[in-house]
């Protein structure tokens, strides 16, 4: 038997003697073109769709995933969001870095406005010594949260509830703005707190304000109320 594959390799990659003859083989990431002989690139990107999370980028013998813009990737086929709150942010020192699906905000770190003064971090509370301030609700939360693009719903994203519990009084909680579209709907949980539920997809990238407010009866028929305005960022994608 003559060794073909000492003689005069005649393989483009692999050669393997066999008795009479020979046959080729080609590398991992490569497949055996109809000659036999030479090797064609595999693209993978090609054999599935989900390869990849979000790209995939066929190369010779191999492939990459990459990851849009303000995401990494992670063990090399997901995307990972990159908190760039604490890497780097080109926010100002009046204001606080907020970091979402995708990217980053930034935010006044007094969200106040008149006749509202900040009282602790993210909370506005109106004098009771401004006349103005009978008709407006006692304080102004302020939140932040992130939710990614196209979210199963029905889904619980956020809970509000009394920070201080008064005897003899009922709490009643409503979508005061912000749900022109219906994409919200409140459930009360308990006598003291309310579930914000989100029943239509929302898809980013997108900046979504609503407010919530907590009307409080007591036995006196005394009137007060106070209002969380939570400010929901949609990333640009799923993940």
């Amino acid at each position: 038997d003559i060794n073909e594959c000492d003689a005069n390799n005649p393989c483009a990659q692999q050669c393997y003697n066999i008795l009479g003859s020979f046959i080729c083989q080609c590398n991992p990431g490569f497949e055996l073109s109809s000659d036999r002989i030479n090797c064609e690139d595999t693209d993978e990107c090609r054999t599935s769709s989900y390869i990849c999370q979000y790209q995939c980028v066929n190369e010779p013998g191999k492939f990459s995933c990459v990851c849009p813009e303000g995401y990494q990737v992670v063990g090399g086929r997901t995307c990972q969001d990159i908190n760039e709150c604490e890497t780097t942010n080109e926010c100002r020192e009046d204001e606080i870095c907020w970091n979402y699906h995708g990217g980053f905000r930034c935010y006044p770190r007094n969200p106040c406005q008149e006749p509202y003064v900040l009282t602790s971090e993210n909370r506005c509370v109106c004098p009771v010594s401004n006349t103005i301030c009978r008709e407006l609700p006692y304080s102004v939360v302020y939140k932040y949260m992130s939710i990614r693009s196209d979210r199963t719903v029905p889904s619980d994203i956020f809970q509000i509830q009394a920070t201080t519990i008064y005897p003899n009084t009922i709490n009643t909680f409503r979508i005061k703005s912000g749900n022109e579209n219906g994409e919200f709907y409140l459930r009360q949980t308990s006598a003291v707190s309310a579930m914000l539920v989100l029943v239509k997809s929302l898809s980013g990238p997108r900046e979504h304000i609503v407010d919530l407010e907590m009307l409080t009866v007591n036995s006196l028929n005394y009137r007060t109320s106070s209002m969380l305005r939570l400010t929901i960022i949609v990333g640009p994608y799923a993940f």
